[in-house]
């Protein structure tokens, strides 16, 4: 039988690929608490629905930052896409044309972003990692925007590479041909030392550890593209984001890759979508001009309503994607998607909703918390 749902395309991978592809894809840091708990925080959330509500012009297709996509899921940034498949990010960019949403391309890329961009009919953002060199960083920038990247996220929470002790036993190395074209620097050249990775031994050497609020403020005055900042889970930091002219942030750990035992991401997103009202509410500012989204551990459709009506403005699935297409190319990221947006308009219907507006106005009515109404 063909996959009929997300697991089913994540074991179907797990036949096709070598181990350490695999294992990097699906990996988490350390004992992987907050891999499993990014996935298990959904089930300890429930669904209070409504009923006798008319549900017949259901809507997925949502707005943010002006882009029109045809659903609220968007294709998180993940590494390394030839691994999966010889067209790597050239068969996920057609695949997410196709199914009508946004492909955040990462800058460990094993495709040029500007053959990514030219394959890519509609909006593609791209996601930065902040170099040493600062001019690599403002290059990457200037790429992106000549190509026609419609928004830049920047990650921070990997500035210091968490310990995946899958990649650690695997020695993981990018297989041979394979390179990232969009970077100075090659991690071919950097060889797996005897406790780590090629991976971590490149981010050792090329990533900035000081990054901070001020680098923030500097992406954002180099370029007139909205800059999210993804990697946020605290209060405090969608605060500061805001002050420090990001237009947005993603509620992300990283997958679970970075600090574990860290708060799964929808457990952190009410904290999150709450403080971002409040300091634009002190802005005199639209809730409009700030986005929250999410990612980590979506896999349903109930999933993402949860998300939904907790406040996100639209979830990034990144795990999924890949797993499609290791088993068929453009095809199965296409599948995987259309599976999600299927089950997402059967639960929103089940709720008594009819569009993602309409789900983050029921909110809280809608969602029961551990421990109750």
């Amino acid at each position: 039988m063909d996959p009929i749902n997300l697991f089913d395309y994540e074991s179907a991978a797990r036949d096709k690929l070598p181990q350490m592809a695999f294992d990097y894809y699906a990996g988490g840091s350390d004992d992987e608490i907050t891999l499993r708990d990014n996935r298990e925080a959904y089930s300890r959330i429930t669904l209070r629905y409504r009923v006798l509500r008319d549900i017949s012009g259901r809507d997925l297709s949502t707005s943010i930052f002006g882009q029109e996509v045809s659903m609220p899921i968007l294709v998180a940034p993940t590494a390394f896409h030839r691994l999966a498949c010889e067209e790597g990010e050239l068969a996920t960019a057609r695949g997410a044309d196709r199914t009508g949403t946004i492909l955040i391309l990462s800058t460990l890329s094993t495709t040029a972003m500007e053959e990514v961009r030219a394959v890519a009919g509609g909006p593609a953002w791209f996601q930065l990692y902040f170099y040493r060199d600062r001019e690599a960083t403002a290059d990457l920038v200037r790429r992106a925007e000549a190509a026609g990247y419609t928004a830049i996220v920047l990650t921070v929470d990997a500035q210091l590479w968490g310990v995946r002790e899958r990649d650690v036993r695997n020695r993981f190395q990018l297989l041979e041909g394979l390179s990232m074209p969009n970077l100075r620097g090659d991690m071919s050249r950097l060889g797996a030392a005897d406790a780590d990775s090629g991976l971590a031994a490149y981010v050792a050497e090329m990533f900035d550890p000081e990054l901070s609020w001020e680098h923030v403020e500097w992406l954002a005055s180099l370029t007139d593209l909205p800059v999210l900042i993804k990697g946020v889970v605290h209060a405090a930091d969608a605060c500061l984001a805001i002050e420090h002219g990001a237009a947005g942030v993603i509620v992300s750990n990283h997958g679970g890759r970075q600090l574990d035992t860290s708060v799964a991401t929808i457990s952190a997103l009410p904290e999150v979508t709450e403080a971002a009202r409040e300091a634009l509410a002190r802005d005199s500012r639209e809730s409009a001009e700030f986005s929250v989204l999410l990612d980590g551990g979506i896999r349903r459709g109930t999933d993402v309503v949860k998300a939904l009506a907790m406040g996100a403005d639209a979830v990034c699935v990144g795990r999924p994607i890949l797993w499609g297409l290791a088993v068929d190319g453009e095809d199965g990221v296409v599948r995987v998607l259309e599976l999600l947006r299927a089950e997402t308009d059967t639960a929103m219907g089940l709720c008594g909703a009819t569009s993602p507006h309409e789900l983050r106005e029921m909110g809280p009515d809608l969602i029961v918390r551990p421990g109750g109404f």
